[in-house]
């Protein structure tokens, strides 16, 4: 601009004419914007591509299965009773550290007394026919361990306690502002869980006790990467609702069953199925120790008729 007018005033003195009035200014071009986000981040489709192949590599090693076990897969009461030990009184993580691995010392007994409702939120960034397709498997599996627990547990449009988010990385921040909504004054710590989980956490389940009561539990959140294959998203709902029940812990000598990490069994199995009746009973109450429930559960055991099969 100095150099224009410095040429402007020459002319006017070289040749004694009068200056035309000054041009208006050129209006500004637009500010440019940034193109709204047509699909998902390269840190969202690199998980998808990556959970993908997870998923095909265990199908194609028959892992995965959907069958529930068979007779390659027989179990007893007495794997029953070590099983439940297991997956009920120890956790995968030690309570309140985040993701350092528990103490492997035994807890109590921890379930719901009062009625489960699950309520489930997608992120912005998940598509409406996958948001219907996962809805409805909520649904039918809150049904199904209504009927196996003879627990009230039911999918709830409003007045949610266990809250199922399925949320894609691009939804983590308002899935975390959503968490902070839910659980006012959540610790650091807790929140970290959330927000830093490596790519191997497929999904993760954290329930809160009641006042007072810190083996009765009134409130958990569930979160679902929207990035997995249908599979695996079904999966972690099988898992995760199921673990926020209070079978916290996973055992490798739990077969058949989704509480291995050996990702043999995809979904509940009629073992898991015992596991949660058990649980449920009146007569197991919270806070009771491995050695209070024991008598209880091998007269359950003997007299399960009326339970799962």
């Amino acid at each position: 601009m100095t150099a224009l007018g410095g040429a402007a005033l020459l002319a006017m003195a070289g040749c004694d004419i009068a200056a035309p009035p000054p041009a208006a200014p050129a209006p500004p071009p637009p500010v440019a914007r940034p193109p709204e986000p047509s699909g998902p981040s390269p840190a969202s489709a690199a998980l998808t591509a990556h959970y993908a192949r997870t998923e095909r590599d265990l199908l194609s090693r028959g892992l995965l299965r959907q069958d529930g076990g068979g007779p390659d897969s027989p179990w007893t009461d007495t794997d029953l009773m070590r099983n439940f030990e297991a997956i009920v009184f120890f956790d995968e993580y030690r309570p309140g550290a985040g993701y350092r691995p528990a103490s492997g010392e035994a807890g109590r007994l921890r379930k719901w007394t009062s009625p489960v409702r699950f309520g489930v939120e997608f992120g912005a960034s998940v598509p409406p026919e996958q948001q219907a397709a996962d809805r409805a498997a909520v649904t039918d599996y809150a049904a199904r361990l209504a009927r196996v627990t003879r627990h009230p547990i039911e999918t709830v449009a409003r007045g949610a306690n266990f809250h199922v988010l399925f949320m894609s990385e691009d939804d983590r921040a308002g899935g975390l502002a959503r968490i902070r909504a839910l659980v006012p004054g959540i610790d650091a710590t807790t929140l970290g869980i959330f927000r830093d989980m490596p790519r191997a956490i497929h999904c993760l389940v954290v329930a809160f006790s009641e006042k007072g009561n810190p083996h009765a539990y009134d409130r958990a959140i569930a979160w679902i990467r929207a990035e997995h294959p249908a599979l695996s998203r079904a999966s972690c709902i099988h898992e995760e609702l199921a673990q926020g029940l209070g079978l916290a812990n996973d055992s490798p000598r739990a077969r058949p069953s989704i509480f291995n990490d050996d990702e043999e069994f995809a979904l509940l199995t009629g073992h898991d199925e015992i596991l949660l009746w058990l649980l449920y009973h009146p007569d197991l109450r919270p806070g009771m120790t491995p050695e209070e429930a024991r008598p209880i559960l091998r007269r359950l055991l003997d007299t399960r008729a009326g339970g799962p099969a």
